[in-house]
């Protein structure tokens, strides 16, 4: 039988180094905040439930975490004052007080830890049989770190740095702060834990020494990029780079080309299939999801929009919450807002803006167009210049043109208006009614044509010249 699962994520510190009046645990990091890193990592290990434990902040920091995770199991704890980490779990003692099993301690500003390392920590804890396991990294400057004090290799004890001793601080493994505890240890040890320390605050760390005299404690070794916490902006965008380049290199290892992946910018959560080409500058966000053989080109945005397999973006197209079918074209400069729904094989082109609308199959709008509120049929051609008026001032109006439809450029759709199966606007048409199928709609003034005007007009501006300037009109001073 499985043993249960739960998980503590501390996330009440106030982050006075990162000079924000924003908590901390809420500055983004690659599109999501810190704290959703380690919430994700627990809950994808089947933890249930999991305890944010909040603090500065707590509306905000609870208000955020729900959104981000509206059908997980949370349960939310306060540590009401800031006096240490041990403190900081025991606020969750309410929340779990009907929980017996195994508890994952995580905290809310160290993002990058892998999922694979605390399933290895699960793993460990249960061959060793202890009460205990932890995350341990080395560093070549320990300085300002716990360290990981071994006697006869065992794990015995961890020391905090300011109460090292000279000996200790030679030592350079040193404590991740991620634990796996059993939840009848914790309750216990916790109220055994006393502030006798440089700090004066309630390490958590103390509980390492009381499992050490109960078994065995297992230490599971990860490297420092993936432990390591933020304190400020600095480590914040350090952080954000390493998340950056991981991200980047699995959809390598999955068949994806990045030309320059340093410069590329993939959220977790973006799906991207194999033989894909992504150009310098790329950023997708949001759950986008991207099909094979798609090309994508240099600073293109998409969020939370799906382009499907074999289409062409050209540089500088900007998508979002947008849906694109198969082998379509688009872009360079083209953008796609929230609604746009695009059949396969559908071009778009220069400074092409689409909102709300509904392309069908290899309908085209090439240059300078907006389509919004639209609804547009398979096979139309769109002309330069062309736009659906969609906004009286106060309410928003459809526009429907039907399969195989022509608008001439620099034509004006008033909508609510439709344009029938197979009929053609003529060039500056400003389409005001309904168009039947198969008809033509021209509204442009007849043209007027006033043969030798160019020879009368420069014979005027010579004898004008000729004859000096007008007199100026008088200015009464005032």
């Amino acid at each position: 039988m499985t043993t249960p699962l739960a998980a503590v994520v501390l996330c009440a510190g106030k982050g006075t180094r990162m000079r924000s009046e924003k908590a901390k645990v809420l500055h983004p990091i690659l599109g999501k905040p810190l704290c959703f890193y380690p919430l994700m990592r627990a809950l994808e290990l089947g933890a249930s439930p999991v305890v944010p434990v909040v603090g500065h902040q707590a509306s905000e920091v609870e208000r955020s975490v729900r959104d981000l995770f509206a059908a997980a199991p949370l349960r939310f704890a306060l540590q009401k004052e800031q006096r240490g980490t041990a403190d900081a779990v025991r606020s969750a003692e309410e929340a779990l007080k009907d929980f017996k099993g195994r508890m994952l301690i995580l905290y809310g500003d160290v993002p990058l830890v892998r999922r694979e390392t605390l399933a290895a920590l699960i793993s460990a804890h249960e061959k060793g049989g202890g009460v205990l396991s932890l995350v341990s990294t080395r560093l070549e400057d320990p300085t300002g770190y716990g360290r990981v004090i071994r006697e006869g290799g065992l794990v015995k004890r961890i020391v905090e740095h300011k109460d090292c001793s000279p000996e200790e601080r030679l030592v350079r493994e040193c404590n991740a702060g991620i634990y796996l505890v059993d939840s009848s240890f914790l309750w216990a040890a916790l109220g055994n834990i006393r502030s006798a320390n440089a700090q004066g605050e309630f390490y958590l760390t103390d509980l390492v020494e009381m499992a050490a005299s109960q078994g065995p404690v297992p230490a599971i070794e990860a490297d420092f990029n993936e432990t390591a916490g933020v304190n400020d902006r600095v480590e914040l965008a350090a952080r954000a780079k390493d998340l950056q380049l991981r991200i980047n290199a699995q959809h390598m290892r999955n068949g994806v080309s990045l030309a320059d992946p340093a410069t590329t910018y993939i959220e977790e959560g973006v799906t991207i299939g194999p033989d894909t080409e992504i150009a310098p500058g790329v950023s997708l966000s949001g759950a986008t999801v991207v099909g094979r053989q798609v090309t994508i080109g240099q600073g293109c945005v998409l969020h939370a929009s799906s382009v499907a397999d074999g289409t062409t973006l050209k540089p500088y197209t900007v998508l979002e919450e947008a849906r694109v079918g198969e082998r379509c074209i688009l872009g360079p400069f083209s953008r796609l807002r929230p609604g746009t729904d695009l059949a396969e094989e559908v071009h778009l082109g220069n400074f092409v803006e689409t909102k709300k609308a509904r392309l069908g199959r290899g309908t085209k709008a090439n240059h300078l167009a907006y389509l919004g509120d639209a609804k547009i049929g398979s096979g139309v051609n769109v002309g330069a210049g062309t736009i659906t008026c969609n906004y009286d001032g106060v309410n928003k109006h459809v526009t429907e043109l039907g399969d195989g439809v022509f608008i001439g450029s620099d034509s004006q759709l008033v909508a609510p208006v439709k344009v029938g199966d197979g009929a053609y606007v003529g060039a500056g048409t400003t389409v005001t009614k309904d168009v039947p199928p198969g008809s033509l709609a021209v509204s442009r003034a007849p043209q007027v044509i006033k043969e030798g005007w160019v020879e009368r007009h420069k014979a005027r501006l010579k004898k004008s010249a000729e004859s000096g300037p007008s007199k100026p009109d008088k200015v009464s001073a005032g």
